[in-house]
C-alpha cells in the first residue's frame, strides 16, 4: 500500500441529490474489501468523476444505497461457494432463497419489487410471466394465486392466505421467479436510445433460454459529460447478487466505460450496447 501520510483528506458523504461523494486518498478503485464499503455509495469514483444528481426516491437512489456483505465469498442458494469467485468486486446484502429460482433477471425483478414495497407503492410490484400473464402482488394480498397446468398459466382464488405482508411478498416473488425470466422481463422495457444516456436502474439484457440480464447499479459523470457505470447481477444456478469486476480495465475496477465500440464484455457475459433497456 502506498504512503499516503501527506495527503490531503476530503470527506464527503454521498447524497443521492448531491453531486458530491467520499474522496480519500487511500480509496484507490482497486481497493476491494466489505470492511471499507458498507454501501454502493461508497465505492468511490475514480478520480474526475463524481456521481450523477438523483432524486432521493428515485429507483437509482434506492439501489445506491443498498447494503453490502462484510463477507465478499458468493453463495448458492444451497449454501455452497459458486466455484468461481473471481467475478464479483462486492456482494449484496439481499435475499437469495434456498430454491434454484433466483437467477439473472429474477435477481432485478428482487430489487425492482423490493423497490416499491419499501414505498408502500404495492400496485406497481406487478410483472409479466413468460406467457404474458400479468402477476400482481396486490391481488396476491387478496387471495389470486397463479398455477400451471400444461402451458396454461391460471388464475384461482384461495380463501386462506397469509396475514404476513412480507411473508406474502416472499411468496409471490418465488411465484414471479417460477414463472418469470430474461424473456419476459424484456418485454417489459424500452430500448435506451443511446448508451450515452445510461442510468442507473436500466438493464442490459438479452432475452433467451437462456438468455442473461445485468443491472445498472450506479453512474458516473466527468466534466466533459464522459459516463462510467457499475454493474450487478443474479447468476445461475441461484446465487447472490454481487457486483461484478471489470476484466477488462482494473484501473477503473468496478467501473466500466460506455463503449466506443459495440461490446460491453463482463466475467461471464458480453453484451451489446444496443442491448441497454430502461423500464417504462
Amino acid at each position: 500500500m502506498r504512503n499516503f501520510a501527506l495527503a490531503i483528506l476530503l470527506l464527503v458523504f454521498p447524497a443521492c441529490g448531491s453531486k458530491t461523494q467520499v474522496i480519500k486518498p487511500e480509496d484507490t478503485i482497486s481497493k476491494q474489501g466489505n470492511d471499507w464499503y458498507k454501501t454502493i455509495a461508497e465505492i468511490p469514483c475514480p478520480l474526475g468523476y463524481e456521481r450523477v444528481m438523483i432524486d432521493d426516491d428515485s429507483f437509482p437512489c434506492w439501489l445506491r444505497r443498498l447494503r453490502l456483505k462484510k463477507d465478499k465469498r458468493v453463495f448458492l442458494f444451497n449454501g455452497l461457494l459458486k466455484d468461481d469467485q473471481s467475478v464479483q468486486f462486492a456482494v449484496l446484502n439481499e435475499k437469495t432463497g434456498n430454491k434454484d429460482l433466483q437467477q439473472c433477471a429474477d435477481a432485478i425483478i428482487r430489487l425492482r419489487a423490493e423497490y416499491y414495497f419499501s414505498q408502500g407503492k404495492y400496485d406497481s410490484i406487478l410483472f409479466s410471466a413468460t406467457n404474458g400473464t400479468l402477476l400482481s402482488f396486490s391481488k396476491w394480498r387478496t387471495g389470486t394465486r397463479y398455477h400451471l397446468s400444461g402451458n396454461k398459466l391460471n388464475t384461482i382464488f384461495i380463501n386462506t392466505f397469509s396475514n404476513d405482508i412480507n411473508t406474502d411478498f416472499e411468496n409471490y416473488l418465488e411465484t414471479v421467479f417460477l414463472y418469470a425470466g430474461t424473456y419476459s422481463l424484456a418485454s417489459e422495457l424500452q430500448y435506451v436510445t443511446s448508451i450515452n444516456k445510461i442510468e442507473a436502474g436500466d438493464v442490459f439484457i438479452k432475452p433467451g433460454f437462456p438468455g442473461h440480464a445485468m443491472i445498472v447499479v450506479d453512474v458516473c459523470i466527468n466534466k466533459k459529460g464522459k459516463k462510467l457505470f457499475m454493474l450487478a447481477q443474479g447468476y445461475m444456478p441461484a446465487q447472490d447478487m454481487h457486483i461484478v469486476v471489470n476484466p477488462m480495465d482494473k484501473a477503473l475496477n468496478p467501473w466500466y466505460e460506455v463503449p466506443d465500440g459495440y461490446e460491453i464484455i463482463t466475467p461471464e457475459w458480453k453484451f451489446t450496447n444496443a442491448q441497454l433497456k430502461r423500464w417504462r
